[in-house]
């Protein structure tokens, strides 16, 4: 029998209260209102993230798309140029000489059939999925499982090809795979607060221009709407879609 530990309101008033002086004075100098340039953003993002761990900078874009419409879907991959900062499981299912460049490139997990096996019973101790074009008939059976955590391998962003090396490399190295939202929205990662500010800002405009990129036909209208900055524990701010990217290719 397990015993739950019962908090006392005290406890959790004073909790409640602590957090909510932080998040004021992080918040300190912060116009709610102003659409920030991105290197002041990062600036100001990096001066204000002070927990004991390194806080993830993550990049959230609103664009103007129906993901209902199979003519609206934006999804692709971005490689960042300095990394994201997290360190990822990667499994890769090959056979033969693939199974073995697969291995020698730092792929966490490798396998065929019996990988097959393990991950239908829902074992799954991998961050990123990478198949060879010949094993997607066996991969497809998996789709129940993979599909709603995001881990089901895809041509369209690069994740079934018969480079397995590029992949693992790329998804070691810093790549990340973004899908939008049925509210229309994108969001990732996009570095570290203990990144310099350069190396920031610039992985958070190869993103954005990755998402512009792979803007759908399907898309009519204004298509970057709007573009927000925060990290893990901080404050969020609006960015100026202009510094991040050229105005033509947001419209």
């Amino acid at each position: 029998m397990v015993t739950k530990t019962k908090i006392s309101p005290e406890v959790i008033k004073a909790t409640r209260a602590a957090g909510g002086k932080r998040q004021a004075a992080i918040s300190v100098g912060i116009d709610r209102n102003k659409a920030y340039l991105v290197d002041e953003a990062v600036k100001l993002i990096k001066e204000r993230a002070k927990s004991k761990f390194d806080e993830t900078v993550e990049i959230a874009m609103n664009l103007g798309v129906d993901p209902k419409h199979a003519d609206q879907m934006v999804r692709g991959v971005c490689n960042l140029p300095n990394g994201s900062g997290r360190t990822s499981r990667v499994a890769v299912f090959a056979r033969g000489a693939k199974a073995e460049e697969a291995k020698a490139a730092g792929a966490d997990v490798v396998g065929a059939e019996d990988l097959v096996e393990i991950v239908s019973k829902g074992t799954i101790n991998f961050d990123r999925c990478i198949a060879t074009p010949d094993m997607m008939g066996l991969v497809g059976r998996l789709g129940k499982v993979l599909g709603p955590r995001g881990l089901m391998p895809n041509p369209r962003v690069g994740t079934v090809t018969m480079d397995v090396v590029g992949a693992v490399k790329g998804a070691k190295g810093g790549s990340v795979e973004f899908r939008v939202e049925k509210s229309g929205i994108v969001h990732a990662g996009v570095g570290k607060a203990s990144f310099t500010e350069s190396a920031l800002v610039e992985n958070i405009k190869a993103f954005v221009d990755a998402v512009v990129k792979a803007r759908p036909q399907g898309s009519k209208g204004t298509y970057l709407k709007k573009v927000s900055l925060s990290s893990t524990m901080g404050p969020g701010f609006k960015l100026e879609t202009s510094s991040v990217t050229s105005g033509a290719a947001a419209n």
